[in-house]
């Protein structure tokens, strides 16, 4: 006669975890629908239907004059260079920050790492509008601003990714590297670095497609690009050029997106 399979105490508990949280993502999912004035109703009638055609409409015919194209396109090329030049810096200095912030193996726990990741949390929790609102202080109107902003909110994002690439990557050509008497500096860049170089590429790719909207939106506060075009012409209810400009933005982004694809195909 067979025995039971009894379920080991650790397998139960994780389970039971699981479940629980399960379980308060649900309540917390109908308490925001309960505590939300959410107007269903109202959205979809008859009228509020009306009313999206009108302004739809408004939209048609874009400019597309020679004139306005020129401006449209130097504003792309103004936002397409904030975006690369923001992942960059962010992309480096992720880098550097990641370093301290993942737990070498066969190492023990190094005091930077908990200061180093508090402050990877400071930077990925405070959103790029925020972060372009307190730079126009300093840094002015522009792409300046944005740019910055983009690279303060993707090093936050970058850094902590990198750290947990690094803290999950095979340990043994590191361990073997540093049962020769290598330092850390070899180690990282003959052993880690090796390692985790598709996957690191592959985030700034991915962050680099994420900063091509975000620089868009971006130029809403004055960070330049073809945000702060489309903020201005949209408050002068200049539709016909907002049109060509919401076109631009789509045109960019999809030609970003099959460049990172490609790119990382390559790479794989």
């Amino acid at each position: 006669m067979t025995r039971p399979v009894v379920m080991p105490t650790a397998l139960r508990r994780a389970r039971l975890q699981g479940l629980l949280l399960v379980l308060a993502l649900l309540a917390l999912t109908v308490a925001s629908f309960i505590s939300l004035d959410l107007q269903w109703g109202q959205m979809f009638s008859a009228e509020s239907a009306r009313s999206m055609g009108r302004f739809v409409g408004e939209f048609f015919p874009p400019d597309l004059s020679p004139e306005f194209l020129r401006r449209v396109a130097w504003a792309g090329a103004e936002t397409l260079a904030m975006s690369a030049l923001g992942t960059l810096l962010a992309a480096l200095a992720g880098l550097a920050l990641a370093l301290p912030a993942a737990h070498a193996p066969g190492q023990r726990q190094a005091l930077l790492r908990r200061p180093v990741r508090w402050l990877l949390n400071l930077l990925r929790s405070i959103p790029e509008l925020v972060w372009a609102s307190l730079l126009l202080i300093a840094a002015g109107l522009g792409p300046m601003a944005g740019t910055l902003a983009l690279a303060l909110h993707t090093s936050g994002v970058l850094g902590r990714l990198f750290a947990d690439a690094l803290e999950n990557a095979p340990t043994a050509s590191v361990l073997a590297l540093r049962a020769q008497g290598a330092g850390r500096l070899q180690v990282f860049l003959y052993a880690s670095l090796p390692e985790v170089l598709p996957q690191l590429i592959s985030y700034t790719l991915y962050r680099w497609e994420n900063n091509i909207r975000a620089a868009a939106v971006l130029g809403v506060v004055g960070a330049g690009g073809l945000g702060q075009m489309l903020s201005f012409h949209l408050s002068l209810f200049q539709m016909g050029k907002t049109a060509a400009l919401v076109g631009a933005m789509l045109i960019l982004v999809l030609l970003v997106d099959a460049a990172s694809d490609r790119l990382r195909r390559a790479l794989a």
